[in-house]
């Protein structure tokens, strides 16, 4: 069986005094073959990434409230969650996130004290993915050189910026 890997993360340029305005990116890069040592081994077969969305009359609202941090890293364990479910085949699934807050709540090892709607659709997506296979959510070092982290924290910025993410081949580790 093959180990996928999916590396999350968010962005968010300002993240105090948010509100529905606020503008924050989330970024999902997915790997096949990886090890999880952050060597980079393994394929990207997909790469996902949008701003979060705080208009609930939007057809792509999932339940942020306000753009910030920790909605953009929920946001793209979200996305992450609903490509396991279409796209995930049998593949051994482990999500890799640099926010201990959003792992948790996803998980539900923390309960929810804001970003209640959003949690509630993300643990619910987590759920569904867990009666259908095992995945795991794992913690990972933020800006530590792990190369997929460093991608996924790539995809965020820049859609947090609203501009396309580097080209692969062109993109070096560490730069946003």
């Amino acid at each position: 069986m093959v180990s996928t890997y999916l590396y999350v993360d968010g962005s968010c340029r300002e993240n105090r005094n948010v509100n529905s305005e606020t503008i924050a990116g989330w970024g999902v890069c997915v790997v096949k073959g990886d090890s999880g040592t952050g060597k980079g081994q393994g394929e990207i077969v997909r790469e996902m990434s949008g701003r979060v969305i705080t208009d609930p009359d939007s057809s792509e609202y999932i339940g942020a409230l306000v753009g910030s941090n920790n909605t953009a890293e929920l946001t793209a364990i979200a996305h992450a969650l609903r490509w396991i479910l279409i796209d995930g085949k049998n593949d051994s699934v482990t999500i890799k996130s640099d926010s201990q807050y959003a792992s948790n709540l996803t998980s539900g090892l923390w309960k929810p004290k804001a970003n209640k709607e959003l949690v509630t659709r993300v643990r619910r997506l987590w759920l569904e993915c867990q009666s259908i296979r095992s995945v795991r959510i794992e913690h990972i070092r933020a800006h530590r050189g792990h190369r997929w982290n460093e991608r996924a924290d790539h995809l965020a910025f820049r859609a947090m910026e609203g501009r396309n993410p580097e080209p692969l081949q062109f993109w070096k580790p560490g730069s946003r």
